[in-house]
């Protein structure tokens, strides 16, 4: 498996998970946590549509690689008692929330403070949780979840004016201002562009740069007076700024590549990759991603076949992503803009 380099990682394991794969053990959670956790913290989308697609593997090991407060993972759990979750996230706030959400689950849980890029490392470093069982499926819930979009104090929303922060981990790195003070103008443009800001991205730029905005508020009117009114789209005229911004923070485009990498190398056959995504550019990387390890990277002319003696060892469950239904939209409409992406791991 592919080494990434050192990083420092906490397991937080819950109540009663084993003490070998961890030396700190898992705050236990209070009773307000708790209630944040299984009520306000986050709704997972496609829900069900994940509980069909793990519950049906072999016995073995799931990673959430996104584990949020914990709602897939704990339908995953409920649905099929033959699977184990190793959870990772980079938040803290979410790891407690899950932590809370998952206690009932005991030795079936191991969460780790981590990333999804960080995955091999983490399964490697934490061997004694995995045992001998496989890894049988991987999930990937890309994004920023409820409880963070919320919790004005974090600056992922243009909804209440706060400092711009945008860190998923509010204990390292730089906030989204910190980046604005050191960022130039091209680089912000490819930025914005990446993320879908494609006519005013300059002019989007140029203010936003000028004015060096140290809140929410402050970035949202930059935007504004970039933006003329007449050419503004339906939804809020900063909604793509404030994704850019959040995904260069957190080094999120780097993150999801090697994570989807990591997500194929580390599958047995027969185990499953999904991959939730909310936006173009991140569903185009999957897209891709997946398309290449289906193909093993052939380009042979189809009318000749496959020559070129390329590997194919996953493989794609549609070519066209799947969507939340509308009953789920009505009910949760931070689904609308959730595409679901599937691969399967085959013999090769």
């Amino acid at each position: 498996m592919t080494q990434y380099g050192p990083r420092t990682t906490c397991s937080l394991p819950i109540e009663g998970t084993r003490k070998e794969t961890s030396s700190a053990p898992f705050p236990l959670p209070s009773i307000g946590s708790l209630q944040m956790a299984q009520d306000t913290y986050h709704v997972p989308v496609l829900e069900s549509e994940i509980v069909e697609l793990f519950a049906s593997l072999h016995a073995g090991v799931v990673v959430d690689a996104t584990l949020g407060g914990g709602g897939h993972a704990a339908a995953i759990l409920k649905a099929a008692r033959h699977l184990r979750v190793l959870g990772i996230d980079r938040d803290p706030e979410a790891r407690a929330a899950a932590g809370a959400r998952l206690a009932g689950f005991g030795e079936r849980v191991l969460i780790v403070d981590a990333t999804f890029g960080d995955l091999e490392r983490v399964i490697l470093e934490h061997a004694a949780f995995v045992g001998a069982e496989p890894i049988v499926g991987v999930l990937m819930d890309l994004g920023v979840s409820s409880h963070q979009l919320d919790e004005s104090s974090r600056g992922f929303s243009f909804r209440v004016d706060a400092p711009l922060d945008m860190r998923m981990d509010t204990t390292k790195g730089e906030t989204a201002a910190q980046y604005l003070a050191r960022v130039d103008e091209f680089e912000l443009v490819r930025l914005l562009r990446a993320n879908g800001e494609n006519r005013f991205a300059r002019a989007i730029a140029r203010s936003v740069l000028a004015d060096q905005p140290a809140t929410t508020g402050e970035l949202s009117a930059a935007v504004e007076r970039a933006v003329p009114a007449a050419a503004r789209r339906r939804g809020h005229v900063a909604t793509r700024t404030f994704q850019a911004l959040r995904i260069a923070v957190n080094a999120e485009e780097q993150q999801l590549v090697d994570g989807l990498h990591a997500a194929l190398e580390v599958l047995s056959v027969g185990g499953v990759l999904a991959v939730i995504s909310y936006h173009s550019g991140e569903d185009r990387v999957v897209k891709a991603t997946l398309h290449e390890a289906e193909t093993g990277g052939c380009r042979c002319p189809v009318e000749l076949g496959c020559v070129c003696g390329a590997v194919h060892r996953y493989k794609v469950l549609k070519a066209s992503a799947l969507l939340a239904s509308g009953e789920e939209i009505e009910r949760n409409p931070r689904a609308r803009s959730a595409r679901l992406r599937v691969a399967h791991r085959v013999l090769a």
